[in-house]
């Protein structure tokens, strides 16, 4: 049996009750939902590492004797525009969407781990959906290949019989 959603058992499929297309139909869906969780995650992922890199050049900023430093401020992924730390003990923090507030680096870290955090949770529940859907695919799979199996043996059973009728 394959579950559609591993939090309600109450959508388990009873695989050998469906039809070979049925049964290809499901796996279709259950490879679409895989990659889609799968892209999920890698975004997940990839979010990640960009908070992690952040909290790392905040801690890397020293709190005395910055101010004046000359640093590159990223404009673009591939573009920077040189620039001077100001006050070094205040960032600008992207809250999401556009909106940025002026925090502390304390602060600014205390912030970035907290959605870290919430980042690697996600990540660990879509990682969950992810083998939810790997263990579906098997199983759908395996039925497939029992009712291919259960299709020939019909079939040689009928060539038999109509080989013995013929005798």
């Amino acid at each position: 049996m394959a579950k559609k959603d591993d939090n309600d058992s109450q959508n388990a499929i009873n695989l050998d009750s469906l039809s070979l297309e049925q049964l290809s139909n499901l796996k279709t869906q259950e490879e679409q939902r895989l990659q889609m969780n799968t892209q999920r995650y890698a975004q997940l992922r990839a979010v990640a590492a960009k908070l992690s890199a952040a909290r790392t050049a905040l801690n890397e900023i020293p709190a005395r004797g910055s101010e004046g430093r000359e640093i590159l401020v990223p404009l673009t992924p591939s573009l920077y525009a040189p620039g001077k730390i100001r006050d070094p003990n205040k960032v600008m923090v992207e809250l999401g969407t556009g909106f940025y507030v002026e925090k502390t680096n304390k602060d600014a870290v205390s912030f970035l781990e907290r959605k870290l955090k919430l980042v690697d949770a996600n990540s660990q529940n879509i990682m969950k959906l992810v083998q939810s859907s790997n263990y579906n695919l098997e199983s759908i799979t395996m039925a497939m290949q029992g009712k291919m199996l259960e299709i020939r043996a019909r079939q040689e059973g009928m060539r038999y019989q109509a080989s013995q009728e013929k005798a």
